[in-house]
């Protein structure tokens, strides 16, 4: 019992120091940094996780109300944390499947619908299950850093990457007491730090090695560029005839050549991303974590000089590294469980806007009508049950062309 009272009062400091200070360990800071060449369906990946990450947030806001709801001048004023700007009210009335939005003494609120509980229940389930992958996951980081520490808060900031719940050092450290403690070596809380106890031999395989052991083959890396990339090629095939240096290599027992260490450092961000949830991490945390990897100073060069295994988007003014190998198209090759629901989450946000996009488009010819301007609803323009809102954005006629405009000008903007 002492030791579960001294981790809940760790974590609350922790969020408390966040919010509090607002000296998180992330400043903001402008990068000198490339993209690399634009791959159209690794950026549609990128623009369909915006708004799911968005609308995700939102709903953890909403669970944590009292009562799990939310009015809406509370979200209003969240809306600056999730770099939004616009009313509130427009944005959760474009997902009408996902939030249902009500009038109450003059005032609207928000709460999450009833198919919306019941993902965040199946969510839930799906956490428990995974928890012994998790703790798998955390030994994993743990056994990649330089001192087989990790600082809690720097980590908190990581923790959806990896698909860790908000509550995982209360929730996965107690059960593993054998494998992981709380440390803090400078006395403060604020510095608070997991530390691996046991090295695990069995989880200090990279998903290269996998791969390897698999299709029975020495461990390299692969490349996912065309064929008529000839340079980009060529360095490929030059940087990938060494050795593999696996990640969970200790620093110490390296050479001190330079294709060693480059080795390892492409190697500890390929490992990373293999851990992430969608395959992805952001630029400017990731690089907040050179230290405790022993990665390059100059991280982004690096990740540029590798096209065929790193993609680079700078996509919303956020620079964001993927793992090629983890994609085919837009699509992730092997999907997490945890991403399974997720992705019911997102169809369920899909299912919202196709509502909400006939809603309009019928008010709008209805208005049409009384105006006189329409008279007959041609085949084409008629919005059916199977149509999505892709599709319609591409047919003709919906409305005069400066209507239908505004129109998905006011459906599709971030406003």
């Amino acid at each position: 019992m002492p030791m579960a009272r001294e981790l809940f009062g760790i974590l609350g400091n922790s969020i408390a120091i966040k919010h509090r200070a607002k000296s998180v360990p992330f400043p903001i800071r402008r990068f000198s940094l490339w993209s690399t060449k634009k791959d159209p369906d690794l950026e549609s990946a990128l623009s369909r996780n915006k708004r799911w990450i968005i609308n995700s947030r939102l709903k953890n806001i909403i669970l944590r109300c009292p009562n799990q709801v939310a009015p809406i001048k509370f979200l209003q004023k969240k809306f600056k944390s999730l770099d939004l700007q616009g009313k509130a009210l427009n944005w959760v009335n474009k997902y009408p499947c996902c939030f249902h939005v009500y009038l109450e003494d003059d005032e609207y609120y928000c709460r999450l619908t009833k198919p919306m509980m019941m993902l965040v229940e199946e969510e839930e389930l799906v956490k428990d299950a995974q928890e012994p992958v998790l703790a798998d996951r955390l030994a994993k980081l743990l056994m990649m850093s330089v001192n087989q520490r990790l600082n809690v808060v720097k980590l908190n900031e990581l923790k959806r990457s990896f698909g860790f719940t908000d509550d995982y050092v209360i929730r996965i450290l107690p059960k593993y007491s054998e494998l992981f403690r709380l440390v803090s070596y400078s006395g403060r809380k604020s510095s608070m730090e997991i530390e691996l106890l046991s090295w695990k031999p069995e989880l200090a395989v990279s998903a290269v090695e996998a791969a390897a052991v698999e299709s029975g083959s020495e461990p390299s890396f692969s490349c996912s560029l065309p064929t008529t990339w000839t340079n980009p090629w060529e360095r490929f095939l030059e940087f990938n005839a060494s050795p593999y240096v696996s990640p969970y290599q200790d620093l110490g027992d390296l050479g001190e050549g330079e294709k060693e260490s480059e080795k390892r450092s492409v190697g500890v961000v390929h490992e990373l991303l293999s851990l992430t949830l969608w395959k992805k991490l952001s630029m400017v945390k990731l690089s907040h974590f050179k230290k405790e990897f022993g990665l390059p100073e100059k991280l982004n060069g690096m990740l540029l000089k590798h096209p065929g295994i790193f993609y680079v988007s700078n996509k919303y003014q956020v620079h964001t590294v993927l793992l090629r190998e983890g994609y085919s198209g837009s699509e992730l090759v092997h999907k997490d469980p945890l991403v399974l629901v997720k992705d019911k989450f997102g169809e369920l946000m899909q299912q919202g806007l196709y509502e909400y996009n006939r809603r309009r488009y019928l008010a709008n010819l209805e208005k049409k009508r009384e105006r006189g301007v329409v008279s007959v609803v041609r085949k084409k323009d008629r919005i059916d049950d199977g149509d999505d809102v892709d599709e319609q954005e591409n047919h003709g006629g919906m409305f005069d062309p400066e209507e239908r405009k505004r129109f998905y000008q006011i459906l599709f903007s971030d406003s």
